[in-house]
């Protein structure tokens, strides 16, 4: 059994990717594993998939390399080919090539990511039914104490501003770790109240699923 606490935890964005390289095969396994001709990854790295399969693409994930052709994505369970239909996960994947710390956090507020459920009211029936079918948009807030000369906010802001999807990166004390891909809108007017650090804000909108992994 493990805890872990928010403090000491650490965020990331990432500043490049790497070339795509084409997915010709994914398999119905646990973990799935991915044919690509000449990959060049190893263990551990960390890519993004883009896929067929849509509770799969848009997500962040770690390899575990097999050989020159094929690696396996952790945590990716692909057995069910209710959600993952056999032949139709193909796509790419993209080596991320650097990360970018988020600078200076204050606090972080987490929404959405929770199940979605349909309620059917049977007329043969005098309970209603609540069905699931899916889960809600996440998104999550971070605070920072506003430095206008720090690079590293001012990278933010112009990813922002450009409104390019980058991939993200959570390490907590403990050495658990987490990635997602979306959006970041930073704000650059700070919030000033007396007796506290002046404020902004980056909202970070996942499109992919959030990915946990252990220590």
């Amino acid at each position: 059994m493990s805890f872990f606490f928010p403090e000491g935890s650490q965020f990331f964005f990432s500043s490049t990717f790497a070339a795509a390289k084409t997915i010709t095969t994914l398999t119905n396994a646990n973990p799935a594993v991915a044919t690509s001709t000449s990959h060049g990854y190893i263990d551990n790295d960390e890519v993004l998939l883009t896929s067929g399969w849509e509770d799969a693409t848009d997500s962040v994930f770690k390899v575990d390399q097999s050989d020159a052709n094929t690696f396996s994505l952790l945590g990716l369970n692909s057995v069910s080919t209710d959600f993952y239909p056999t032949g139709s996960g193909t796509g790419s994947a993209r080596l991320i090539s650097s990360w970018v710390q988020i600078p200076q956090i204050l606090d972080i507020s987490t929404n959405g990511g929770d199940a979605r459920f349909t309620t059917v009211e049977l007329l043969t029936r005098r309970n209603s039914l609540n069905i699931p079918t899916g889960f809600n948009a996440m998104s999550m807030t971070l605070t920072l104490a506003h430095d206008p000369d720090d690079a590293n906010y001012q990278s933010m802001v112009d990813v922002s501003r450009t409104l390019s999807p980058v991939a993200f990166k959570m390490t907590l004390s403990g050495g658990a770790s987490a990635y997602s891909y979306g959006y970041m809108s930073v704000s650059e007017a700070p919030s000033m109240n007396r007796n506290a650090v002046n404020q902004v804000t980056a909202a970070l909108s996942f499109l992919g699923r959030f990915i946990s992994y252990g220590s």
